[in-house]
């Protein structure tokens, strides 16, 4: 079993910045993916950004030349540097790890006011 414990979100204006964090602990391959996802109200969750165990990222296009996301493979840890924050960023961001399966977070709430 996984666990995956999210934090950082909060309130913010747009052009802030703003850092999620997420600690993954228990049965962890040394070989995974991270990532973040989010899902605004009335729609799918998306695709923000990933990493493997390796360092390869992948972004959505919104989140290119805006977010980084980066990872500490001895903590188990993913973060997600959000600059240049948008209203339309507004979302619960949710983490996830590719074990064998994929595992979720709770969700971390973000909002950008204009």
């Amino acid at each position: 079993q996984v666990r995956l414990v999210e934090s950082g979100g909060g309130l913010v204006q747009a052009g802030e910045s703003l850092r999620l964090s997420c600690a993954a602990s228990g049965s962890i391959f040394r070989l995974n993916s991270m990532g973040w996802y989010r899902q605004a109200p009335g729609k799918q969750r998306e695709l923000v950004a990933t990493i493997t165990s390796g360092g390869r990222t992948n972004y959505a296009d919104s989140a290119k030349g805006r977010f980084a996301i980066s990872r500490d493979n001895a903590k188990n840890t993913v973060l997600l540097q959000m600059s240049h924050l948008k209203p339309e960023d507004t979302a619960v961001y949710y983490c996830t790890i590719t074990v064998l399966k994929d595992y979720w977070g709770q969700g971390t709430q973000v909002t950008v006011s204009s």
